[in-house]
């Protein structure tokens, strides 16, 4: 019977830990799985510099361990309400090379209150204009008649004025 020795501390002629190399580091379809992210939007979010890869000798990308808190800060960030630009700016300021800590993310989302609460102001005001008039100035709806009579709505600029937050005039 032959027996198998493993030597973890093996070198590779660059002087990195292969072994360590190869925990740290996902492909692009591991990072899909881990994160639920399609590979198409990976690619995009590197593209638009969200993220970081390296390269294999095959070509393949290479994502760091980091590379997975980096998507699920997009995520989220995303659903807050950041823009892509935003959220590159927020990312800038988290170091690159290391996942981010509990602190990091805490400077980070301390602005954020605010956004969330103008986001559950505004669906509120869309839940309370789903029985109501929108001020969308079509005048086609009979409740339009009385909620909006002239388009009184119009004056004050296109599309859903009463749902962005205009109120109707007495």
């Amino acid at each position: 019977m032959m027996r198998v020795t493993v030597q973890p501390h093996l070198k590779s002629s660059g002087g990195c830990d292969l072994f360590a190399a190869m925990i740290t580091m996902f492909t692009i379809g591991d990072v899909a799985r881990r994160s639920g992210i399609a590979t198409s939007a990976l690619r995009f979010y590197e593209e638009r510099g969200l993220l970081i890869s390296e390269r294999a000798r095959s070509g393949h990308r290479r994502y760091p361990r980091a590379a997975l808190r980096r998507v699920a800060f997009i995520v989220f960030a995303q659903k807050v309400g950041l823009s892509l630009e935003e959220i590159a700016a927020e990312l800038a300021k988290l170091p690159p090379d290391r996942a981010p800590s509990g602190r990091d993310w805490e400077k980070l989302s301390a602005t954020w209150t605010a956004r969330i609460d103008q986001k559950i102001a505004e669906l509120q005001r869309l839940r309370a204009g789903l029985g109501e008039c929108i001020g969308c100035g079509c005048l086609s709806l009979d409740r339009c008649k009385l909620t909006n009579p002239q388009d009184r709505a119009s004056s004050r600029g296109s599309g859903p004025r009463y749902w962005i937050g205009d109120r109707p005039a007495d």
